[in-house]
């Protein structure tokens, strides 16, 4: 069987990585060409390296971020109050094996967001599954899930999730309806799987925000407990990033 072929096969085989690094192979010249016990090993671990990528690809559009981080471009800044030894620590993603909730409290523009989703694509590429979603969005799906049969189905897709990203709590007031869904929620999740919440309300204020005596202790018992809390100060990291007109003057920033 020629180069050719094989590399046909390896094709109809779906074997892509492979393919790729056996097509790089053969191209280059026959004092470079590797042993047979070297070639195995690397297009065995091109294989590999390829459905990894894909992997995380397919877990990265799934979850559904609204924006892209990555844990090394996070900044340490002083005065952030932000301790880099913990959040690599959070970035090996043991706190999830160990069903482990992240608290993330500061105020607007500081960077939870950025904090939050740089931990769940790590999280992804760790081979986990993810699901991000703005709270308010999350009970507007949810409400459409109700009206067309599938609120149970998604449901259950989302206690399926190793990770659920839980951003903008406390952005605006809940109903009844929204304070049971999430007791529902946290309940499916609690002692199974992770969450992270970020919040601009500080975690002594939650337990009014949820306006329940009853769901709330039994919310904030099973999210507070053993959680991890990164509570952010300082100025709002898109005023730092804002650019400047030639004055040296500070531009407004979406």
């Amino acid at each position: 069987m020629n180069n050719q072929s094989t590399l046909e096969t390896m094709r109809k085989l779906s074997l892509w990585g492979m393919a790729q690094c056996f097509e790089h192979l053969i191209r280059l010249p026959l004092d470079q060409h590797p042993t047979a016990d070297q070639l195995v090993a690397q297009l065995t671990q091109a294989e590999q390296a390829y459905r990894q990528h894909r992997k995380t690809v397919s877990a990265v559009r799934q979850a559904r971020f609204r924006y892209q981080a990555a844990v090394e471009e996070i900044d340490y800044l002083p005065g952030r109050n932000l301790d880099k030894n913990q959040v690599l620590r959070l970035a090996d993603t043991s706190f999830i094996t160990r069903s482990e909730n992240i608290l993330i409290t500061g105020a607007t523009g500081c960077g939870k967001s950025f904090i939050a989703t740089a931990l769940g694509y790590q999280a992804c590429h760790m081979g986990l599954r993810v699901a991000y979603f703005s709270l308010p969005k999350l009970f507007q799906k949810l409400h459409l899930a109700q009206a067309d049969g599938s609120y149970v189905k998604e449901l259950a897709r989302l206690e399926r999730q190793h990770l659920l990203i839980l951003d903008d709590w406390g952005l605006q007031a809940l109903s009844l309806h929204e304070r049971l869904v999430l007791m529902q929620l946290i309940e499916d999740r609690h002692g199974r799987a992770s969450t992270i919440i970020t919040s601009q309300l500080p975690i002594n204020g939650w337990y009014d925000y949820i306006a329940d005596p009853t769901l709330a202790d039994a919310m904030l018992d099973r999210l507070v407990y053993h959680a991890h809390r990164i509570e952010l100060k300082g100025e709002s990291m898109r005023k730092r990033s804002a650019p400047t007109d030639r004055k040296g003057e500070e531009t407004s920033v979406q």
